[in-house]
């Protein structure tokens, strides 16, 4: 008589999951033994040889005490950082890539006073050479953690600058931080005061080597229409009829690059804009302070193209200050739609094109 043993996979099909798992991780255990730490080359063909073929024994359980050493950390694996053999789409070199809108403390000097820390919004971006793969995104936020403790604004930009280009082998890079910076503000009249937050932006690009800061603000003002403010007059002194102007919540973006070496606080660009057009909108307010708005605006009408004017005409005054860009759009009470205009200086910001929601981002509701 003879006697058939089951086959292979009769024979398998009778093991459950847990005793597969059980063996795999029992076969394992074998492989370390039998080859130990000398040879972990070897080893780790032979497991990934017998991996392909049996299920792994996974641990559901996390490793509390586990430390990642550098020689651990040297098996991770780092697709981003590949070979251009796994570049995807056309290999081409990308101007800017890196991240945006993470946050952190960062300490800025005042004209007058103590130094503020203040929560900043930090874009960092670096060029990346066509037959490379990618960057390392978490080493730009490491450079700024390296630095933002030590040093102010400019200077945490440009230190944080020095350390990615060099880390991240890129030959262009950019950063931006934005803020909300306070400023105290007296009302008109009255003698009450008040905190103004102005929405800045500072900027420092290295292009080939060069570096460029640009500082952006932006200021919030009433415009009150020089036309509707004529017709208004015009039905009181002829028909007795009162009629009152219309005004409009408005904002300027004054972009501008820093000259030479000479500073430019942001309380001076603020001055700079109170100077061209005086009536910024209000923080703290009395009927004596609301009557005295009234006044100025009257004494003050502007039309979307006399704002770009005059502001251009105080920034272009200043020698700390270079090429420059006027973004203005008055938020019409009169139309459904917006007033805008834009005017440069310099070829900095001299470009054909408008970015589609320039004038859109415009818009403070705070």
């Amino acid at each position: 008589m003879n006697i058939h043993a089951p086959t292979a996979p009769q024979a398998l099909a009778t093991i459950s999951e847990d005793e597969a798992l059980d063996a795999a991780a029992r076969l394992q255990d074998w492989l370390r033994q039998r080859h130990g730490p000398a040879d972990s080359a070897a080893l780790d063909a032979l497991l990934g040889q017998v991996g392909r073929q049996l299920p792994r024994a996974w641990s559901r359980d996390y490793p509390q005490d586990f430390r990642a050493d550098a020689a651990y950390r040297a098996t991770l694996p780092d697709l981003q950082n590949g070979p251009a053999s796994l570049i995807r789409g056309a290999r081409r070199t990308i101007q800017h890539v890196g991240i945006a809108g993470f946050r952190l403390p960062i300490r800025y000097r005042r004209r007058d006073g103590d130094p503020l820390t203040l929560e900043t919004a930090v874009t960092g971006t670096v060029s990346l050479d066509a037959g490379k793969k990618g960057i390392n995104m978490s080493r730009i936020m490491r450079s700024f953690y390296a630095h933002a403790d030590a040093a102010f604004s400019f200077e945490v930009i440009a230190a944080a600058l020095d350390a990615y280009k060099a880390d991240l082998e890129s030959f262009d890079a950019r950063i931006q931080m934005a803020l909300s910076f306070p400023v105290r503000k007296a009302s008109l009249r009255s003698g009450l005061e008040g905190w103004q937050y102005y929405d800045i932006a500072l900027e420092m690009i290295d292009r080939g080597g060069l570096r460029t800061r640009i500082l952006h603000l932006d200021y919030v003002y009433s415009s009150t229409c020089p036309c509707s403010l004529e017709l208004a007059e015009h039905a009181r002194e002829t028909r007795g009829q009162l009629a009152t102007p219309h005004s409009q919540r408005s904002v300027a973006r004054l972009s501008v690059e820093l000259a030479g070496d000479a500073t430019l606080w942001f309380e001076d660009l603020v001055d700079l804009a109170r100077k061209a057009i005086p009536t910024e909108t209000q923080v703290m307010v009395k009927r004596e302070d609301e009557q005295a708005f009234a006044e100025l605006n009257a004494a003050n009408p502007i039309f979307v193209e006399d704002a770009a004017r005059l502001f251009a005409q105080a920034l272009q005054a200043d020698p700390r200050i270079g090429d420059f860009r006027v973004a203005a759009s008055h938020q019409e009470s009169l139309h459904s739609h917006d007033a805008v205009s834009v005017l440069t200086e310099g070829s900095l910001f001299d470009t054909a094109s408008v970015e589609p929601h320039l004038f859109g981002s415009l818009i403070h509701g705070r």
